[in-house]
């Protein structure tokens, strides 16, 4: 949750009202302070692998695989979101070149799905392990939306290769 605090206070994720999706949702400390920062009218979905121990009270949780989930389950009637979160990592196998391989494949799908549910003016942020294609995946970022930036939470670790992409203002 800090991580995100973090950048909803330099970057403005969210407003009241808003529609969220968070992408590898578990253990729903997002979903959490993404509630506080939307309000009662603000609608939350969450997607995880299994289910949730968490408190995530007033979100809808879809269970299911984010490479091949329906976007239209997560949207039911909703005709788009404001914001798309992900928090998603691979299971790592200590292989750094896999491990990176596999985060940007998690990155790239989530941009997808970003691009596919978010509402013109939305905004996205996704975690992306640094390595050889963080360049071209920030560039397919910055294609999509007003404003992309990079950012590294003063909450993670600083031997960490993870950072935070963000989408401001996605492109009709």
């Amino acid at each position: 949750m800090y991580k995100l605090a973090e950048i909803d206070d330099k970057h403005a994720i969210f407003k009241p009202g808003q529609r969220v999706l968070d992408l590898g949702c578990s253990p729903g400390s997002w979903l959490q302070y993404a509630r506080s920062k939307v309000g009662p009218t603000g609608i939350l979905i969450g997607l995880d692998r299994g289910p949730l121990r968490g408190d995530t009270s007033g979100a809808r949780i879809e269970i299911g695989d984010v490479m091949t989930i329906d976007p239209a389950v997560l949207k039911g009637d909703l005709s788009a979101f404001d914001v798309v979160l992900s928090d998603m990592a691979p299971d790592t196998t200590g292989i750094r070149s896999l491990d990176q391989a596999r985060s940007e494949a998690l990155f790239e799908r989530a941009l997808e799905l970003a691009t596919m549910m978010l509402a013109p003016g939305g905004n996205f942020v996704g975690k992306l392990f640094q390595g050889p294609d963080f360049k071209r995946l920030i560039e397919a970022v910055r294609s999509k939306f007003d404003v992309a930036k990079s950012a590294k939470p003063e909450s993670s670790r600083q031997i960490s290769i993870e950072q935070y992409v963000i989408g401001r203002g996605k492109k009709r």
